[in-house]
């Protein structure tokens, strides 16, 4: 059961919705909870010297008092922490707002009205620092040691640890980041990458230039290496400690955000016009000890469906090849199809997420999950 902080602020502001909370998940019969500790804006669940606190007046550790109470109900505990987000630009608030030492390291977007700041685009859910900086990789490899060092944890999970879409990051930094790995200067830039297309519906859409193949295949590369980075850095603090990574399902959509989360066998080129001959190589499946595949779809059943939970199940095992442990993923919200949405997702993969308890609670779905799972355990 994952306990989204952001959604449930004012709720889990308090030990005992928390404690009551917990009752109810163990009751369902989950094993496990996945707690946040870093939010869209930036800011920490739990007591960091890095990160700016969400709750600074509270005189007690948000993510401590989390897993204390787990323990006492044997519930493992995976932390989560959003990677690259930084602020939220609706608002104006969070780190990159706080701190100009990341001035110049937000996302930079090619829109059809040409180049913004993401910390500028309110239509943004966050603010992203851009992940070709080395001081942004460091930055956010040290919150996650940080975390991993001084918590007692069984899994720690890479969120928003992606780029923003496809309109980022058209940064200068970017732009030689990528001439490197290519080996030579792009002439026309962006638009040797795509450009702003619209259709007749007057509708914008991208028309991908000769390069775009390599493009998608750089940026995957900046997100493959750091999650090897992660993954490295985790083991050497704490060996036993798992590295988790959630996505959508939809995988041949996310070259838009640079997340190739298949193996290095699945090779997309041929299939799909964005795909590069060498993009496969981009495929961080074996750097993962376990993968949320993100089903958030309104049908459950129809393995020639490609809208259901049973299709993206079943391609998600094709493209991780056995490099790690996948567990279905399902979104709550999608109130009337949990029973059996959970009952698939057990059958079918290695385990069950769901997201998050803040729509399990108000569509009272405790008893459709029971049922799930007693089910399920019954024909072990």
């Amino acid at each position: 059961m994952w306990f989204d902080a952001q959604g449930n602020f004012d709720r889990f502001s308090s030990k005992d919705s928390i404690i009551y909370y917990l009752d109810k998940t163990k009751d369902a019969g989950f094993n496990t909870v996945v707690i946040d500790a870093r939010g869209l804006n930036g800011y920490a669940n739990y007591s960091s010297k890095i990160l700016p606190s969400a709750r600074p007046n509270q005189d007690w550790d948000y993510l401590q008092f989390f897993i204390d109470e787990s323990r006492k109900r044997n519930l493992e505990v995976c932390v989560s922490a959003t990677i690259f987000p930084a602020g939220r630009p609706f608002n104006r608030t969070g780190v990159a707002y706080d701190d100009n030492r990341w001035d110049g390291k937000t996302s930079i977007l090619y829109t059809p009205d040409g180049m913004i700041d993401i910390k500028d685009d309110t239509t943004k859910v966050a603010t992203f620092l851009n992940p070709i900086f080395p001081e942004v990789q460091d930055y956010c490899l040290s919150f996650i040691k940080e975390i991993v060092a001084n918590y007692d944890v069984d899994a720690f999970a890479l969120d928003y640890c992606r780029y923003s879409g496809i309109e980022s990051d058209f940064s200068e930094a970017s732009k030689k980041g990528f001439e490197n790995y290519i080996g030579k200067e792009v002439a026309n830039f962006p638009s040797d990458i795509f450009t702003w297309q619209k259709d007749e519906k007057g509708e914008y859409y991208v028309s991908d230039g000769e390069l775009a193949p390599l493009w998608y295949e750089y940026r995957s590369m900046v997100i493959h290496d750091f999650v090897k980075k992660a993954k490295e850095e985790i083991k050497a603090i704490k060996p036993s400690v798992r590295l988790e990574y959630w996505n959508a399902s939809w995988h041949h959509v996310l070259y838009r955000q640079g997340q190739n989360w298949a193996n290095k066998n699945y090779d997309p080129y041929g299939e799909y016009p964005w795909a590069s001959k060498n993009y496969k190589n981009t495929g961080f499946a074996e750097h993962l000890d376990r993968y949320m595949d993100g089903a958030y779809l309104e049908r459950v059943y129809g393995l020639d469906d490609p809208e259901s939970i049973e299709f993206a199940y079943e391609k998600g095992k094709r493209l991780i090849g056995g490099e790690n442990v996948m567990v279905g993923s399902i979104y709550a919200q999608a109130h009337d199809i949990m029973e059996d949405a959970a009952y698939v997702s057990l059958e079918q993969t290695e385990g069950l997420v769901v997201f998050d308890i803040s729509q399990v609670i108000q569509f009272d779905l405790w008893d459709e999950f029971k049922r799930a799972i007693d089910k399920y355990e019954s024909q072990k």
